[in-house]
Parts: structure tokens; sequence; C-alpha cells
């Protein structure tokens, strides 16, 4: 790390470090709660669900919990404050919610894919947005589903690929747009470097592109707003902010790309007190904290006359490298600011504490 970065630039400090004996594929924050989770699968191909809470600079385990499939993803997105429920993806395809105090039971199961259930996002929960409690999920079957957990067994949408169409592994997906009771989009992103937006009030696809390399995650920089932002993260080191507030007829979305590093990235995540900073992790053990600059108009009219949008710029605000493995799960904490968990493949979870992010 460079020091002419200057002093007010944000540091990136490891807080606590906790070595864990199974593969970590994710790991949550419990809302308004000092408490985090790590989900993932054990030696034997079990999936473990642990529950941590933070106490100063170490963190106790107050639960393990065992299931029979390792579990790949989790959200909160979905569930109220006051129930907090978990919503996982298992290697098995099947979608379950889970009351944390009484986790014997999920209180709500579905087969929702033929294989794997690669990712998973929530939206209408927490306080947060508009609309009905949903969860997306994406699978190697090549669907993404929308579940609705008031509504038993089918999903409230399924966006498949269409006849003679090759079923492409979905590697990604979040929700956006959702800013009032009607409108909510669903952004996928697969392994040949489609990205896709849904529109589910349409029921239609609004809009794709390709970045030419495997999506590993994609983010819009807030889930209940009019859709402003959106990070995507490829196979090949690089990452592409799309804006999009401007849907120009034949250019779709502009974009500003940069290439992070030689590696993968596996995950974005924004700020959730300052939608214009996110964290990237990536395959060489690495964590990239980027802000997003505006342009001074963020539209133009091409020679036709047509609206399109004009894409800002990128900066590095810091980097630091933890591991000799990829990161392949983070999350901010929604409630302390520059509170950040990340879990690696080097079998190890870690508590990082980001400063001065009020003075970027």
């Amino acid at each position: 790390m460079s020091a002419a970065l200057g002093p007010e630039r944000p540091q990136v400090v490891s807080h606590v470090q906790q070595a864990l004996s199974y593969t970590v594929f994710d790991c949550k924050w419990v809302p308004r709660s000092a408490r985090l989770l790590c989900l993932g699968s054990a030696a034997r191909g079990t999936g473990i669900v642990q529950l941590y809470e933070l106490h100063g600079a170490r963190l106790e385990l107050l639960r393990e919990i065992e299931k029979p499939k390792p579990i790949k993803c989790g959200t909160f997105g979905a569930t109220s404050l006051q129930q907090r429920y978990l919503a996982t993806g298992d290697f098995d395809g099947n979608l379950n919610i889970w009351n944390l105090e009484a986790p014997e039971i999920p209180v709500y199961s579905v087969k929702g894919h033929k294989e794997i259930i690669n990712s998973i996002d929530g939206v209408g929960g927490l306080g947060i947005g508009e609309g009905a409690p949903e969860i997306v999920t994406g699978s190697r079957d090549g669907t993404v589903k929308v579940w609705d957990p008031r509504q038993r067994d089918i999903p409230v949408a399924n966006m498949e690929p269409v006849q003679g169409e090759s079923k492409r592994d979905c590697w990604t997906v979040a929700f956006g747009n959702a800013y009032n009771q009607e409108e909510r989009v669903v952004c996928a992103g697969y392994d040949n470097g489609d990205i896709k937006l849904f529109d589910l009030k349409t029921m239609s696809l609004r809009w794709e592109t390709n970045i030419k390399n495997g999506v590993c995650s994609v983010e819009f920089d807030r889930k209940d707003i009019n859709m402003n932002k959106l990070v995507a993260t490829s196979l090949e080191g690089k990452f592409h902010v799309f804006d999009m507030r401007t849907q120009h007829p034949t250019k779709g979305f502009a974009s500003v790309s940069e290439k992070a590093q030689k590696s993968t990235i596996w995950q974005v995540r924004h700020l959730p007190q300052n939608r214009d900073i996110f964290m990237t992790s990536g395959g060489s053990g690495s964590l990239h904290l980027w802000k997003y600059e505006y342009p001074a108009q963020r539209s133009k009219k091409d020679s036709e006359g047509c609206e399109m949008g004009v894409a800002g710029s990128v900066s590095l605000l810091q980097n630091v490298t933890l591991s000799t493995q990829p990161i392949s799960s983070l999350d901010w904490s929604p409630d302390k600011k520059g509170l950040c968990v990340c879990g690696a493949f080097d079998q190890t979870v870690r508590v990082l504490i980001v400063t001065k992010l009020n003075k970027v």
C-alpha cells in the first residue's frame, strides 16, 4: 500500500480472524445485531451454518447447525426486521427459509432447481423498499426464478432459456428498481458473459449485453430506488459499472470498465451508507475499495436526438491482500458503517473495519 494515497484515505483493517473447519461459501451480517453467519460445506459433504457474535476483538460461536446438503448462498433481504429469517440455496437446488432461533425445520422449503443454486437475493424485507417480499434464485440449470415465501411450491416468475437456446450456468442474481409497489427488476449474470435484465412488472427481458467473460457477481448500488448504477464483475479481473438511469434504444446503458486485477473478481458489495462506494473481492485474496464519480452530465442526445447515458469514472481508494486464497464472499454491516465480513477459501472468516469512509 503506497503512502502516496495520503492520510485521509480509508484503511482496511483486519479486526478479527476466525479459522473454520469447513469451506465457507457465503457470510452475512444478521441485521440489527453484532452477529454474523457463515454458510458452507463440511468435508463429509453436509451443509454448515454457523452463527457468531462479535465481542470486541473476538468472535464467539453461538450456534452450529448441520444440514444434509452443502449451502452455497444466503440472504435476509426478504424477511422482516422482527423475524430476521435466513433464506438459503443449496447444492441440491433447494430453497429453504430458516428461523435461526428454531433452525431444526425450515419455515419454508421448495425444490427450486434441478441443480445447485449459485446465487440468491431478497427484496421487500428489512423495512427497505416497497412491494411484496420476494427471493430470486439463479442456478446451474440455466433458470432464474422469483419466489414469494407466502406462496408455496411454485415461483411467481421463471426466466429460462427459450426453445432451442442453450442453457447457461447462472452464476449471480440481484434485485433492483423496487422503488414502488409495481416496479421491480432482476439482473442475472451467466458463465458466458451474458447479463440479462428482467422486468418483473412486464414479465419481459428489458435489456441484455455480454461482457465477454463469465459474470461472477452483479449488484445494484441500491435495490429500493429508481435504477441508478449496476456493477458486474468478471472471471478475468474486470468489472463494469453501468449507468442505469438512461437506456438508449440500441446502445442500452452507458458503462465504464476497470481492470482491477489479474484474477477473478468474485464479489461486489456497495457500502449501505454510501451508494457510490463499493468493494470488490478477488481470486488473489485481495479486497479493493472503489469510488464512483458521476460525469458533469449523466445523459446527452445522440445524432438522432435520442437520450443516451454518459458513464462516469472509478477511482481506487484502497486495496489490501488478506489471503493466499480467493475471497469468495463479502458483506457490509447494514448498521455500522465500515464494518465488513469476508470469507475465503483458506477456511477463514475475517471481520474488517474500513476507516475514514466519511472523508471520501
